[in-house]
C-alpha cells in the first residue's frame, strides 16, 4: 500500500472554508509556529506560564510596568481599578506588593483666605485640614484675592492645622504679587444706607478696601445688604456698592474680603452671561473654565467659555449655551472654595513609634510625630505607566500625573503639582526625556487632542517660554487621540482616524507633527506597540504596521473570528501583547457577551506572517523586560502572570490544540482507505524527558457540507510506532490536541498508509 505525509501549512486560516483550507489549520488553541527552513513553520505547543506574584491583585488590572533603580533593584508597577478604594496602583519587588495609591479629599468650604500686598505668599484657613508639606491642593473655584486670582494646582505648606500656605505663580513659576492686603479679620459694621443704586457700609476701620475688589457682607439686619458685592468706592471707615436696597440700616453684621468666587448674572431672554470676579484679566478670546456646574436662570454653566465682552477690571460677558429663561445671579458653587487635596504619604519620619519622646507626649504608638489627615484611597478605570530614570511616572485615566521614587520612602505616588491636572494618558519620550501627555488640558476640562509636554529632563516646568523646552500642539484632525507611545525614533499619536509622527527638532517649536497615515486610526487605548523596530495596531476593522516603508495593512486570515465577535462597546478594553522572545504580537479582546473583559486573543507571528487565535484572558501585558520574560495579568482571577517560564498553565495541565481544514484524500471520484498513522514528533524539550501524550482526532466525509465521521481520538506518544484508525472517504480533517501536565510537543512528519477503496 502507498505512504503520504501529513504535512501542514503555518498558520490558521479562518476565513478559508475548511475544504478550501485544504492542508492547512482551520482551529488553533494555545499553540505557536516557529521558523523552519524547509517547511516556513511547524506547530508546537505554546509556552506555559507561572504566578509572578503568589496573591491575587484583588481587582482587574489594567496595567503594567517594569523598571529599575539606581541600586539596581528591579520593580514591577500595577495599575488597577481598585476595590473599595485600595490597590489602585502598587509595586511589587521580591514577591512583596507595597499600595502606593494616591490619596485625595474633595471639600468645600467658605473662603477664607488671605494676602500681603507685594507678596506671593497665600494663607489659606481649612479648619481642622491639617495639610502638609506632601499635599497638593487643586483649586477648582477661582478665587478672587488680594489682586490675585487662584485657580489650579498648587504645592502646600504647612502653618498649622487650621492653615497652610500657598505660592501664586505665572506658568513659568514666576511669583504674581498682591496689590493690596486682606483682613485679618472682619470689621464690624457700624451703619449702613441706601442711595438708589449704591450702598454704603460704615465699619470700624481703619482698612480701605481696593475699588473694584469683591467684599462678603453677613449679618446685616435688614438682609437685603447681605451678599457678595464689587467695591465702587471705598474711605478707611466705610464702602459703597452696587446695590438696590434703600432699607434703613438696623443692626449688627460684619464685611470681609478674604476672597470670593466668581458671581454670574443673566438676563432673562439673552444667552449672555456677566460675571463679576475682581482683577480677573481676562480680555477677549480668551478661554474661561467653568469646573463645577452652576445653575441660574435657568441655564447651567459647566465647561469652557470664550470671553466676549470685558466691561471692566471686575466684570467680564461670557456666552451661555441657550438663553436664560429669567434673570438671576449665583455665585460660583454657592460661594464656597472647592479644594481638591491631593493628600501625599511621605515617609514615616524617625524616632517615631511607642517609647520616643517623654511620657505622655504623642499618641499612642505614635511617639511625638503628628500624622497628617489621611485622605480617600483613588480609584481609577485605567492607567498608563512608565519610568523618569528610577522614578515610576503614572496617570489614571483623566486624571494628573503621579510620580513615585522607590528611594525615597515616599508611602504614596506624589502628584506633579506643575503637571495638568486632568489627561488621557501620558509617556517619556526619550532620549531627551519629557513626559508627553494627551487628551490634556489647559483649563481643567479635558480636550481629547490636545498634546502637551514638559521640559526637557524637568517634569516641573510645562508652561512653554523661551527658556524652555516645554509645549503644547492641537491634533487638528478627528475626534480623540486613542494612544501615544515611544516608536522607533520618533513618537506616535494614534486618532480614531489616522497615525501622527511626532519628532524632536528641538526649539523653538520643539516637536513636529506629520500624518503619516489615514484611514488607519486606531481601535482602542491599549492596541498598539513597537516591536523590533516595526510598529504594530489593530484599527477598527483592520491590522496596521508602520516599518520603513510607511503605513501597510496586515493581511488577516482570522479577520472573522476577531472583527466578527468582538464587543465594540469595550474596545478601550482590548491589550496588545508583544512577546520578542517568540516574535509574536497578540490582542487578547473582549467578544459579545464577555461583559467587557478580555477572553480570548489572536496572535501574529512577524518572523513567518501567520496568524493563530485561542481563548485566553488578559487584561495588562508588558513584553520581556528587567523582570524577564513577558509578564500578564489574568482577567479570570486576577492573578499576573509570567510566561514563557513552563511547560503548565501555572501548575495545571494546559490543553493546545489544532484542527485542519479537509485534506483531500482523492481527487478522483472515488473513496481512500486509510489503516495505518505513523507519528512523528518532539515529544519533549531538547535532550529532556520526551514524555508528550497526543491525541488524533479524525474527522472523515465526502462532501464538505455533511456532519463528518469522528474516529478517534487515538492516544500517541514516543512508544507508540503507529495507530489504525481504518477509515474511509474522499475528505479529512485531523485534530491534534494534549493536556497533560508537563509536557511539550512539535509536530514533524507525520505519514499514513492508504488505497483506493470504491467509488460509494
Amino acid at each position: 500500500m502507498p505512504h503520504a505525509s501529513f504535512k501542514v501549512i503555518p498558520g490558521v486560516d479562518q476565513n478559508k472554508t475548511p475544504a478550501l483550507n485544504e492542508a492547512a489549520i482551520s482551529e488553533s488553541q494555545l499553540i505557536r509556529f516557529v521558523p523552519d527552513r524547509t517547511m516556513g513553520g511547524l506547530v508546537q505547543k505554546l509556552g506555559g506560564w507561572s504566578k509572578y506574584f503568589s496573591s491575587t491583585i484583588g481587582s482587574a488590572v489594567k496595567n503594567l510596568w517594569a523598571w529599575e533603580d539606581t541600586n539596581a533593584n528591579s520593580y514591577l508597577a500595577v495599575g488597577a481599578v481598585g476595590t473599595g478604594g485600595t490597590g489602585a496602583l502598587s509595586v511589587i519587588t521580591s514577591n512583596v506588593r507595597d499600595d502606593i495609591t494616591p490619596e485625595t479629599t474633595n471639600v468645600n468650604v467658605a473662603v477664607s483666605v488671605s494676602t500681603v500686598a507685594g507678596s506671593n505668599e497665600i494663607t489659606i484657613t481649612d479648619t481642622g485640614r491639617n495639610v502638609d508639606n506632601y499635599d497638593v491642593v487643586y483649586i477648582k473655584t477661582q478665587i478672587s484675592v488680594g489682586g490675585l486670582i487662584l485657580f489650579g494646582q498648587y504645592q502646600c505648606f504647612q502653618v498649622g492645622a487650621n492653615t497652610y500656605r500657598i505660592y501664586a505663580t505665572d506658568g513659568i513659576g514666576d511669583p504674581l504679587l498682591a496689590s493690596f492686603t486682606t483682613l485679618a479679620a472682619p470689621l464690624s459694621v457700624t451703619g449702613a444706607s441706601g442711595t438708589g443704586t449704591i450702598a454704603t457700609l460704615t465699619y470700624t476701620g481703619p482698612y480701605t478696601f481696593q475699588q473694584g475688589s469683591t467684599v462678603t457682607v453677613t449679618g446685616v439686619n435688614p438682609a437685603g445688604y447681605n451678599g457678595t458685592y464689587v467695591v465702587t468706592s471705598s474711605t478707611s471707615t466705610s464702602v459703597s456698592y452696587a446695590s438696590t436696597t434703600t432699607t434703613a440700616y438696623v443692626s449688627g453684621g460684619s464685611i470681609t474680603n478674604r476672597g470670593s468666587t466668581p458671581l454670574f448674572t443673566t438676563t432673562s431672554g439673552s444667552d449672555f452671561v456677566n460675571v463679576t470676579m475682581s482683577d480677573h484679566g481676562y480680555v477677549v478670546g480668551d478661554t474661561f473654565p467653568v469646573l463645577l456646574a452652576t445653575s441660574l436662570g435657568g441655564v447651567t454653566l459647566y465647561g469652557n467659555y470664550i470671553v466676549r465682552e470685558v466691561t471692566s477690571s471686575s466684570v467680564f460677558v461670557i456666552s451661555a449655551s441657550s438663553s436664560a429663561s429669567s434673570s438671576s445671579s449665583a455665585l460660583l458653587n454657592g460661594g464656597n472654595a472647592n479644594y481638591f487635596y491631593f493628600n501625599g504619604v511621605g515617609p514615616i519620619a524617625q524616632g517615631t513609634g511607642y517609647g520616643v519622646g517623654g511620657y505622655g507626649m504623642g499618641g499612642y504608638g505614635t511617639g511625638i510625630t503628628v500624622v497628617p489627615n489621611p485622605g480617600t484611597p483613588i480609584t481609577a478605570t485605567d492607567w498608563t505607566l512608565d519610568n523618569w530614570g528610577e522614578i515610576l511616572v503614572s496617570c489614571p485615566l483623566n486624571g494628573p500625573i503621579y510620580t513615585w521614587n522607590p528611594t525615597s520612602g515616599d508611602k504614596t505616588a506624589l502628584v506633579i503639582p506643575e503637571a495638568p491636572p486632568v489627561n488621557s494618558g501620558m509617556f517619556v519620550a526619550m532620549p531627551q526625556r519629557q513626559i508627553i501627555a494627551w487628551g490634556s488640558t489647559f483649563t481643567g476640562i479635558g480636550d481629547p487632542l490636545l498634546i502637551r509636554w514638559c521640559d526637557v529632563n524637568n517634569y516641573n516646568q510645562w508652561t512653554a517660554s523661551i527658556t524652555n523646552q516645554a509645549g503644547s500642539y492641537r491634533i487638528p484632525k478627528g475626534s480623540r487621540i486613542v494612544q501615544c507611545i515611544q516608536g522607533p525614533q520618533q513618537g506616535l499619536v494614534w486618532t480614531d482616524l489616522a497615525v501622527w509622527a511626532m519628532q524632536y527638532t528641538g526649539p523653538p517649536y520643539v516637536y513636529s507633527f506629520n500624518e503619516i497615515g489615514t484611514g488607519c486610526g486606531l481601535i482602542g487605548r491599549r492596541a498598539a506597540t513597537s516591536m523590533g523596530g516595526t510598529v504594530y495596531w489593530m484599527g477598527p476593522s483592520q491590522f496596521f504596521k508602520l516599518s520603513s516603508n510607511g503605513v501597510e495593512p496586515i493581511r488577516c486570515p482570522v479577520w472573522d473570528v476577531i472583527f466578527q465577535d468582538i464587543d465594540t462597546d469595550f474596545v478601550d478594553n482590548i491589550r496588545i501583547a508583544p512577546n520578542s522572545r517568540f516574535g509574536e504580537v497578540s490582542w487578547f479582546y473582549p467578544t459579545i457577551g464577555s461583559s467587557g473583559q478580555p477572553t480570548k486573543y489572536v496572535k501574529y507571528n512577524i518572523l513567518l506572517d501567520c496568524w493563530d487565535f485561542g481563548s485566553l484572558s488578559r487584561t495588562a501585558w508588558i513584553n520581556e523586560s528587567v523582570l524577564g520574560p513577558p509578564i500578564g495579568a489574568s482577567g479570570s482571577d486576577n492573578f499576573i502572570f509570567q510566561h514563557e517560564v513552563s511547560k503548565n498553565a501555572d501548575g495545571s495541565a494546559m490543553t493546545s490544540s489544532f484542527q485542519t481544514g479537509y485534506f483531500v484524500l482523492s481527487e478522483a471520484d472515488v473513496k481512500m482507505f486509510i489503516d495505518q498513522i505513523w507519528p512523528d514528533m518532539k515529544w519533549g524539550y531538547y535532550d529532556g524527558v520526551q514524555s508528550a501524550n497526543v491525541r488524533l482526532t479524525f474527522y472523515v466525509t465526502d462532501y464538505p457540507g455533511q456532519t463528518p465521521l469522528q474516529y478517534g481520538p487515538f492516544n500517541m506518544t514516543q512508544a507508540v510506532t503507529f495507530i489504525t484508525p481504518r477509515f474511509r472517504g474522499r475528505l479529512v480533517s485531523v485534530k491534534l490536541e494534549s493536556s497533560d501536565i508537563d509536557s511539550w510537543w512539535r509536530i514533524g512528519n507525520i505519514r499514513y498508509r492508504y488505497q483506493v477503496d470504491g467509488k460509494y
